[in-house]
């Protein structure tokens, strides 16, 4: 049973599908890293604008270090309403001025004047964002450094970049959607030359073998032309079957005719002397005819085999035996020699083992009934890469100007014969890469040969 495959448009779909969720994965991942940073550049900024306004309120009075803290640092800080604001001013000695005296001081070294230092950390058991930044006093009574610290929780800028992440995910979904939509849309109309050439192929005549003609995309050529190759080859023997129809009945009609006049003729005279000759007539045709039908299946089977059977090393040697003892029969009108010469090792050919064995026997059946008088020998040998197989009878042979006609079908009947039996032999050689020839040596020799292209690697 033949497994049921999923269709065409199902298969792009599916591939198209999966690619565009790994990018919009893809894309989502980078937007929530995007978000994330744009949200902390945001607060970063609000919090180290704080953090050096704090720095600027620090003062020397009398001698000693003050504070006044501005409300717009914590106006700045107190936009966000989710969020927890803690501070901490560390004098040059390292005592807490005000603030909370636990809260840590990020880095182990004192920032740059104009460069703070930013931190992650952890107060109050909440997560925190940490800047630490210095101002330096150089005043007769106080001298050094002042640190200033503030940390702010992390739920605004958190919030902040999930919204964003939520946003670039719904434009992504959005454009996946309209990339998906777009891509069945131009999938479907790419595959309408496809079900185009179903339909002429459909809308055919059974009887139609001529090539399509249909307009296609450059894509689909190789399949188009694919097609035409099938078609032409089924054409070529839907042919084949026809002239093989109409030379069987060609044939066929001849000697039924011939023996039902034998019929009619033996009927009238059965108690006359002439009634044997019309008997022996009878045989003949009889004779004849069954030669004749089994040539045309034979003919009918190589014409099959031919392309359709895949070749295979074939033991030479052993086609021929069988040939021999298939075409030579045990009881013949006359004394025959039968030879054969092989050489000792064996001979091995890549091609169809039945095809060959029906070429050899024909061309051997056709020397014992027309050629050989008192001999026949088969010689087979290999020269040059070419196997060789030499059929050669003592008997008066063909005519040199009737080798090219006996090669075809039908094309010069002997006498009692059909026409068919070396036309099987040239086609089967000419589908193993060989050829049909003949070779007379002297008045007393005619030789067959047959060509095989050669050896079995």
């Amino acid at each position: 049973m033949v497994r049921r495959e999923p269709s065409l448009f199902a298969r792009l779909i599916v591939l198209i599908a999966m690619v565009l969720a790994t990018g919009a994965a893809a894309l989502t991942t980078a937007a929530w890293y995007y978000a994330r940073a744009a949200a902390n550049e945001a607060y970063d900024r609000l919090l180290v604008g704080a953090a050096y306004q704090m720095a600027e309120a620090v003062h020397v009075q009398d001698g000693t270090l003050t504070v006044e803290l501005p409300m717009s640092a914590f106006e700045l800080l107190a936009l966000s309403e989710r969020d927890r604001i803690f501070y901490r001013i560390v004098d040059t000695s390292g005592r807490t001025l005000t603030g909370y005296g636990d809260l840590p001081l990020p880095g182990s070294e004192p920032p740059a004047p104009d460069r703070p230092a930013l931190s992650n950390g952890t107060f109050m058991g909440a997560p925190v964002r940490l800047v630490r930044a210095s101002r330096a006093f150089a005043d007769p009574s106080v001298q050094g450094r002042v640190d200033v610290v503030v940390a702010q929780t992390v739920e605004a800028r958190t919030a902040l970049a999930r919204e964003l992440t939520l946003r670039a995910v719904g434009l992504i979904l959005a454009m996946s959607t309209l990339a998906l939509g777009g891509t069945i849309f131009a999938i479907r109309h790419a595959l309408k030359p496809m079900a185009r050439v179903g339909a002429v192929l459909r809308e055919r005549d059974p009887h139609d073998v001529t090539p399509i003609t249909v307009a296609t995309p450059r894509e689909l050529r190789p399949f188009v032309s694919a097609i035409n190759t099938f078609i032409a080859r089924l054409k070529s023997r839907m042919d084949l079957m026809q002239q093989f129809v109409a030379d069987t009945a060609h044939q066929i009609r001849t000697p039924l005719a011939a023996l039902k006049s034998q019929v009619d003729l033996l009927s009238h005279h059965l108690g006359e002397p002439q009634a044997r000759q019309h008997l022996a007539r009878v045989e003949e045709r009889v004779d004849q005819l069954s030669r004749l039908v089994g040539q045309l299946l034979s003919h009918a089977m190589i014409s099959h085999r031919a392309g359709a059977v895949p070749f295979a090393p074939v033991d030479v040697t052993e086609t021929v035996r069988r040939a021999i003892r298939e075409a030579v029969p045990d009881t013949l009108d006359r004394d025959i020699l039968t030879m054969l010469e092989v050489p000792p090792q064996p001979i091995e050919v890549r091609g169809d083992a039945i095809s060959l064995k029906e070429a050899v026997k024909n061309v051997i059946d056709n020397a014992v009934r027309h050629g050989a008088a008192t001999r026949l020998t088969v010689r087979l040998r290999e020269e040059n890469g070419t196997v060789e197989i030499e059929v050669e009878d003592d008997g008066p042979g063909i005519a040199p100007e009737l080798w090219p006609r006996v090669v075809e079908r039908f094309g010069a009947p002997s006498p009692g014969g059909s026409g068919l039996g070396l036309s099987i032999a040239a086609d089967v050689l000419a589908a193993h890469g060989g050829s049909l020839g003949f070779r007379r040596d002297n008045k007393n020799s005619f030789a067959v040969v047959m060509r095989i292209a050669g050896r079995a690697s």
